[in-house]
């Protein structure tokens, strides 16, 4: 008897999963280092969100400035 499982039911997780990985995550770091862990994790997201949008800002900036003709060029030394 062959039984097929689809790829999405292969890695679907439900709320007992989630619980049980709360739990294995909470017994290997302890109490005290999660809310370390979830501060850490916060600013390195506001960090990356934060050069993403600079990133996209200075592209805008060469766009708008290659529309007008003005390009922004390094003096020479």
């Amino acid at each position: 008897m062959n039984l097929v499982v689809p790829q999405v039911l292969a890695f679907s997780l439900g709320p007992w999963e989630i619980i049980l990985i709360l739990a294995v995550v909470m017994l290997l770091f302890g109490a005290k280092k999660l809310p370390e862990l979830a501060k850490g994790m916060g600013k390195s997201m506001k960090e990356f969100k934060k050069a993403v949008n600079t990133d996209d800002d200075d592209e805008s900036t060469d766009k708008t400035a290659s529309k007008s003709g003005t390009e922004k060029t390094p003096k020479d030394g």
